[in-house]
């Protein structure tokens, strides 16, 4: 099914969906040349030490490298594969889902035709907020930061701001984005997603400051990795009526303990990390992860490199 042919490995398989327990997986990798993993397989120099010389290549079907470190992959000259551009429709399209579900209050007014709550018609029952003439900003203007402007584009946003480590001014100029500091961006936004990757310098970005410098009607979006918003802070600012309201498709950890105080929240959407999860998605990914390792394996130029 598109895998190349002509080349044979041995392959040791974990049969399960659940994630592989640590002394399985070192004891899998122990010696091996290749590794395929997944987000939720983190791959730390102890691993590396345990896997030894022969590891030449590491596939991760997924586009965050956050679990790897990629230091010590670096150091160990081991190539890493990854999956960006065929997963970064099926994101885009989940943060936006994500966004109306949220500053529309679906959960909410579901629950109300459901327990009975549903009356009359009343002028101000279940009102959220409107994209139509909003300021929408976008911590990351990377390929899933700018397909979700895109998509947002014909909502009538009136204006897009974005941040990042630099500013992209060919990228931006396609929604006539502007660049602006992180307080700026939360101070101006009526919806802001986070769209960027988790690295140490985006770790906690999202803190009591942040949230404290948004708009009180603004809706707070994450479809990129937990650990960016300190979920502490995040709880305060929309309990307080800080915020409107908040909609995460991921959360830290994962899953999200059931007793976590964000669920008893009304006005927090939170999703089970679903961005990639359409099937024609996940068989692509998988494919282009499982071809990254071969061509590692080969010698060859993978069709996705990470480029350390």
């Amino acid at each position: 099914s598109g895998l190349s042919s002509g080349f044979s490995c041995e392959v040791e398989h974990w049969d399960s969906d659940e994630p592989i327990p640590d002394k399985e997986l070192e004891r899998g990798v122990a010696g091996a040349h290749g590794l395929l993993c997944l987000l939720t397989d983190h791959v730390d120099k102890r691993l590396l030490d345990t896997a030894g010389a022969n590891l030449k290549v590491i596939s991760t079907m997924s586009v965050g490298v956050d679990h790897l470190a990629l230091d010590e992959i670096k150091k160990r000259g081991i190539r890493v594969g990854y999956t960006p551009d065929v997963l970064t429709d099926a994101t885009a399209e989940l943060a936006i889902s994500l966004l109306l579900t949220t500053c529309r209050r679906l959960p909410e007014a579901m629950e109300e035709v459901r327990s009975g709550g549903w009356t009359s018609w009343k002028p101000l029952w279940m009102c959220g907020y409107g994209l139509s003439q909003s300021t929408v900003g976008i911590i990351g203007l990377g390929r899933i930061g700018q397909a979700i402007a895109r998509r947002l584009k014909p909502f009538g946003v009136q204006k897009f701001l974005y941040t990042g480590r630099q500013p992209r001014p060919q990228e931006a100029e396609e929604f006539q984005a502007e660049f602006v500091s992180t307080p700026k961006l939360a101070a101006e936004s009526d919806f802001i997603i986070v769209a960027c990757s988790l690295t140490p310098a985006t770790k906690g970005l999202c803190n009591k400051d942040f949230f404290r410098q948004m708009k009180k009607t603004a809706v707070f979006v994450n479809i990129s990795r937990g650990d960016i918003v300190n979920q502490d802070d995040l709880y305060q600012a929309l309990a307080g009526g800080q915020i409107a309201a908040a909609g995460l498709d991921v959360t830290t950890p994962e899953p999200l303990p059931t007793s976590h105080p964000l669920l008893t929240l009304k006005n927090c959407v939170i999703l089970p990390h679903i961005g990639s999860a359409t099937y024609g998605t996940r068989n692509t990914m998988s494919l282009l992860a499982a071809n990254n390792l071969l061509a590692g394996l080969r010698g060859e130029p993978m069709p996705s490199e990470l480029k350390l």
